[in-house]
């Protein structure tokens, strides 16, 4: 099975970055804010970007430090999301990088699969809310895994001035939510301040 991709960037690094570390904490999505098609639990949000999943093409190294929370949900069997919060200290730094999330997420969909692996990249569309949020996906297949062949991924981006989330949804079971899942990227993008 291909792990999930999630994003591990950089962010600002010396004195902007070191002047700027205890922003307040965004708003962030309560498991109420997920689709009701799945019954969802999860811990608190915490500072730092929590979990990391290696994307077949691999991300950059050296994820923020500061001024980034993160949140994992979770249900019975069949699903994982997260949603990855970080602030930066300039509006630009925040365009840059969800630019990058962007191009990474449309690399590791594009990039060469181990043998027995496909995968299918689906823009998904852009998200009326804030300064835009786009959602982004990928199917793979394994012939190799008559259990669970199959796996969706959902990848969401969202801006707000100097603020950027990332919504990301991942199961093996049905088809994606994405109507649901561009109601999510929305809400959690609106509830950043």
């Amino acid at each position: 099975m291909v792990g999930a991709a999630l994003l591990a960037l950089g962010v600002a690094s010396g004195p902007a970055a070191a002047a700027d570390q205890w922003r307040p904490r965004p708003g962030t999505l309560y498991i109420s804010d997920l689709p009701k098609t799945e019954s969802w639990r999860a811990n608190p949000t915490v500072r730092g970007w929590g979990s990391e999943y290696v994307c077949p093409a691999g991300w950059p190294a050296e994820p923020a430090e500061v001024n980034v929370w993160n949140r994992d949900f979770t249900t019975a069997e069949t699903a994982f999301a997260q949603q990855k919060v970080a602030v930066f200290a300039t509006e630009a730094e925040a365009v840059a990088f969800a630019a990058k999330a962007r191009q990474d997420y449309l690399d590791c969909a594009n990039a060469p699969q181990r043998p027995g692996v496909s995968a299918t990249y689906y823009d998904h569309g852009a998200v009326d809310v804030e300064e835009g949020a786009t959602l982004q996906g990928m199917y793979t297949f394994d012939s190799t895994n008559p259990e669970r062949p199959g796996f969706n991924y959902l990848w969401g981006v969202g801006r707000d001035g100097d603020t950027v989330t990332l919504v990301l949804w991942q199961s093996y079971w049905g088809d994606p939510p994405v109507t649901e899942w561009k109601r999510t990227l929305r809400t959690a993008v609106n509830k950043l301040y």
